[in-house]
């Protein structure tokens, strides 16, 4: 039978409860999480005012201390169900007033598993929800234990394989389907397509909380084998902010669109900030050393710059390649919601040759729409459709070097990978010259520039060149760049 773990004694806390909320804050701290002295004290104080045995409250008191960003729970929910799990061992169904279905044999009948499965979902009571645990408990132990070299393990791919989500979902969509009160009784055919869709939406989400379960319970089970450390090492992803670029899945693209907007009101503080500390203008040395001749060198009076006149002009050059359209397309978004931080602000995209596509990015455009009416509209290619970035600074050159004046900066986005062509050092020499200030973002980390068809190498020789691979990397880099 499972037993409640204690959470200040046996393999938990070698050192009492307060050691394991402090190893517990130093998970949270390697995922990413932006957790201090004064939040890790917080949750301190919510351990002695909550009910230790009462596991949801706990979550939540911890979750209230020490998570700043919605975007964060995940992480958070996945580190504490490892530090905090609901059991140890295997769990019990002696008191279960369910069996799992069995063949003559004596191993699991799927087919009568799956049954049982829609049942429990379905119906969505304390005490399914209680059965639906013992039975995902059985499932890992009996469908998802396999044999390793450290001993035996278990896996969630295993388990859910062995079930067919698929057919569990066709199963869950039939039952759907044959409630009374569908469609056939009162709205006929009109409302078929509709009722339809929502009985596909709540199948698949019935199934993802299977999923789900499963994923928790074996993750909780190899944790108690392997040590919850290694298990959070590759079981618990990263924040969105720290995951690379070049390899963010969908999942995590996403989750970095729904971290642009804070970053980008954070940007955008820090350049009001520094724009409002310079309205005065930066001491001017030179005239402030003449005038203290007259208080026998003291510099008494400062003497400070004219201030800026205006806010800078931004031009962006991007490369929509596949290889790097994630990060730019991440950096994009950034740029178009920080547009209000410039006088003006023109993009300009490229794969074998450049297109100025300022047009879709007005303000008030959806970034998603604009990105495909770039694709679609925009004319990025001219050949092959493989990066050729001296062509693309070429016809930058010829076509639109009146976008760079004295009053603007460059910002070129990309990995500098040629395909072995022509990089074209003199247009993007012209370019750098042409603007005040110039910058490249590179996705790749810094040790790869030299390596293959790249000419990272030869372009930072003319241009400052900053290895850019993480949400975290480019905010730093922006802020620190953009000029007031």
């Amino acid at each position: 039978m499972a037993k409640p773990p204690q959470y200040g004694s046996g393999p938990f806390a070698p050192h009492g409860l307060p050691g394991h909320l402090a190893g517990f804050v130093e998970a949270l701290r390697a995922k990413g999480l932006p957790v201090g002295p004064a939040e890790t004290v917080d949750a301190g104080r919510v351990l002695t005012h909550v009910d230790l045995v009462d596991r949801n409250v706990l979550k939540e008191g911890l979750a209230c201390a020490l998570v700043r960003r919605a975007t964060h729970r995940p992480i958070f929910d996945g580190i504490f169900d490892l530090w905090f799990p609901e059991a140890l061992g295997s769990r019990s169904t002696r008191d279960s007033a369910l069996e799992v279905p069995r063949t003559p044999e004596g191993d699991i009948d799927i087919p009568a598993l799956r049954g049982m499965l829609a049942d429990l979902l379905t119906a969505d009571t304390p005490e399914a929800r209680d059965e639906l645990e013992n039975v995902v408990s059985i499932i890992v132990d009996e469908l998802g234990a396999y044999r390793s070299v450290g001993g035996e393990s278990y896996s969630a791919y295993q388990s859910l394989q062995a079930i067919s989500p698929e057919a569990l979902t066709k199963k869950l969509l039939d039952g759907l389907l044959s409630t009374p009160g569908g469609p056939d009784e009162e709205g006929g055919t009109a409302l078929q397509p509709f009722h339809e869709e929502v009985a596909k939406r709540n199948a698949a989400e019935l199934v993802s909380r299977l999923r789900s379960a499963v994923e928790n319970e074996t993750r909780r089970r190899v944790a108690q084998r392997q040590g919850r450390e290694r298990v959070a090492s590759y079981a618990v992803p990263k924040v969105a902010e720290q995951v690379d670029f070049l390899r963010a899945s969908d999942d995590d693209l996403v989750a970095l669109r729904k971290s642009v907007a804070p970053l980008a009101r954070l940007l955008a503080t820090r350049l009001a900030a520094r724009r409002k500390r310079y309205r005065a203008g930066a001491i001017d040395i030179r005239r402030t050393m003449r005038k203290s001749m007259t208080t026998g060198g003291v510099p008494i009076d400062l003497v400070l710059h004219s201030p800026r006149p205006a806010r800078p002009e931004l031009v962006v050059l991007c490369d929509m390649s596949g290889s790097v359209a994630g990060f730019s397309n991440f950096t994009l978004q950034l740029v178009h919601t920080l547009r209000e931080q410039f006088s003006r602000v023109r993009v300009f995209a490229f794969i074998d040759t450049t297109d100025e596509v300022t047009e879709f990015f007005n303000a008030g455009s959806e970034l998603g729409v604009s990105v495909s009416r770039m694709i679609r509209e925009a004319r990025l290619i001219t050949y092959d459709g493989h990066s050729d970035y001296g062509h693309a600074f070429g016809t930058f050159v010829d076509n639109f070097s009146e976008a760079l004046t004295g009053r603007s900066s460059l910002l070129v986005l990309g990995d500098g990978r040629t395909n072995y062509r022509d990089p074209n050092l003199a247009a993007l020499a012209q370019m750098v010259t042409l603007a005040k200030h110039a910058h490249w973002l590179n996705p790749e980390p810094a040790r790869q520039w030299p390596t293959g068809d790249s000419a990272a190498e030869a372009y930072r020789q003319l241009i400052p060149m900053h290895e850019c691979r993480t949400a975290e990397h480019l905010a730093a880099v922006v802020a620190r760049l953009l000029p007031v």
